[in-house]
Formats: C-alpha cells, structure tokens, sequence
C-alpha cells in the first residue's frame, strides 16, 4: 500500500522508529531545516476519559461532534534505513489498531473546527507481515519476532519514547484554514514531553453522520530530542525524518 499523497502525518511519528537510538533531553531545540514550524510549552496529555468528556461538552454546547472509529480506520508510521550501508538495515512500518480520535464543527466554517487524537504507545504493532508485503518494494519482506520483539522494546523503553512514563502520544489542532474538503491544518503533536506545531494537509469529507479525513504528516526525530540510530560513524542508521499517514472514518455522536 503506497504512502498516501495527503496528510503531507504522526508516527505519531516517530521516533519510535529508532530500534537502538539514544535520546537527547526533551528540551533539545529544533535543527534550522526542521519542519515544526513552532515550540510550544507541552501540556499534559488528557486521559481518553478528559477527552471524551471534552467532546460531549463541546457537543452540548452546539454543531457536530464525529467519533473515529479504529476498526474502519488506518493509521501508519514509515520509518526509513539510511546510511551508506541502508541495505544492510530495515525499513518498519507501525500500526495502531487502537486510538482516541474527536472532531468538532460547531458550523460549516473550517477555521472553527476542532480535532484531537491520542494515541497510545503500547498497542503500536512493529512490522505487520502484511502490511510489509502490501506496501511491497524495499519494506517488503517478514522479519523474526526477535527482530520485532526488539525494535519494540527499544523503541519503547528507557532509550526511546519512555511509553511507561510517557503512554500517549497527542495531536491536537490548534488552527484551520483552507475551504471543504481541502484543509491546512497546524497540529501541535504532543510526544514524550515535547510539543511541536506541524503543519498538515487534510482532505475532510462530512455529512451529517458520518466523516471521513485523510492526510500524511512528517515528523522529524530530532525536533522531539530524539537522536536517529546510527553505527559506524553513519554507515548504517536511521533517517531523521519518519512519515505518518492514516485514512479515518468516522460517526456523529449522539447526546
């Protein structure tokens, strides 16, 4: 399955990609070719019960409100070899089968809608057979579990995104222009302490039951004090930049 041409997001994202890489302190700035457009000062991430409880009120208060479903949903993080030895490594491809996603369009103008997704670090799933093989080319191709088992394990531990103290990664909006079904939207993402402004481009189609969005972001390790995995002096490692693209769908809640 080719990487989608929209969303640019979000694996959201990831640093999760660097099997082995050490990580800088949270508070490490941007590099000046970064693509985060701003910094700005991380909130806590809102428990699934905040949220949802966010949405009802917003749905209280007027307009529509649609509830992401994961089941008819696809959400995918592309991270990518490099070096000069690339071959010798792997490209990964994660999934989340499970996530918390909310819009909100009080009325039909883009600039007052709203969206939030969080998603939550220990249900990514590393390398699914078949999705390695749909997307075919150079991340084709089944690894070992102990290969997955240990990209997963770095990539959540101690020396990756930290999942036991940092479960969630967040991507909320924080501005909207463009007209239906084009969107720009700039999306602060909220991941293991850091927050970044991004932008993303979204292709938004609504009715009064049902929406879907489709979009791709990219995600620079290194804007969220993570350093890309490197051996040898860079023979083999890691790109710095990974790519998160997902195709949601989902229903009006109801009060």
């Amino acid at each position: 399955m080719p990487i989608r041409k929209l969303f640019l997001t979000a694996c959201v994202t990831l640093g999760l990609a660097a099997c082995h890489a050490p990580l800088s302190k949270p508070e490490a700035t941007a590099s000046p070719d970064s693509v985060a457009t701003a910094s700005v000062t991380a909130e806590p991430v809102p428990t699934d019960e905040a949220l949802r409880a966010d949405y009802q009120q917003r749905l209280a208060a007027g307009g529509q409100v649609y509830v992401m479903d994961p089941s008819r949903s696809q959400l995918l993080i592309y991270v990518f070899r490099g070096g000069r030895a690339a071959k010798a490594g792997h490209n990964h491809i994660l999934s989340a089968p499970r996530f918390l996603a909310f819009a909100h369009m009080p009325n039909d103008e883009p600039s007052a809608a709203r969206f939030d997704l969080s998603l939550p670090l220990d249900e990514l799933v590393v390398d699914d057979p078949r999705l390695r093989a749909e997307t075919g080319g150079n991340f084709a191709g089944e690894r070992s579990e102990s290969d997955i088992s240990g990209t997963r394990r770095n990539m959540l531990g101690e020396r990756g995104l930290q999942a036991d103290q940092y479960p969630r990664i967040h991507l909320k909006s924080v501005a909207i222009t463009g007209d239906w079904p084009i969107l720009l939207a700039q999306v602060a993402v909220n991941m293991r302490g850091v927050t970044r402004v991004l932008p993303v481009l979204l292709q938004v189609r609504h009715s009064k039951t049902e929406i879907s969005v489709t979009g791709s972001m990219i995600i620079r390790q290194t804007d969220f004090g993570i350093e890309p995995y490197s051996l040898f002096a860079g023979l083999l490692s890691v790109q710095d930049v990974v790519a998160m693209d997902f195709s949601l769908t989902g229903t009006a809640m109801e009060q």
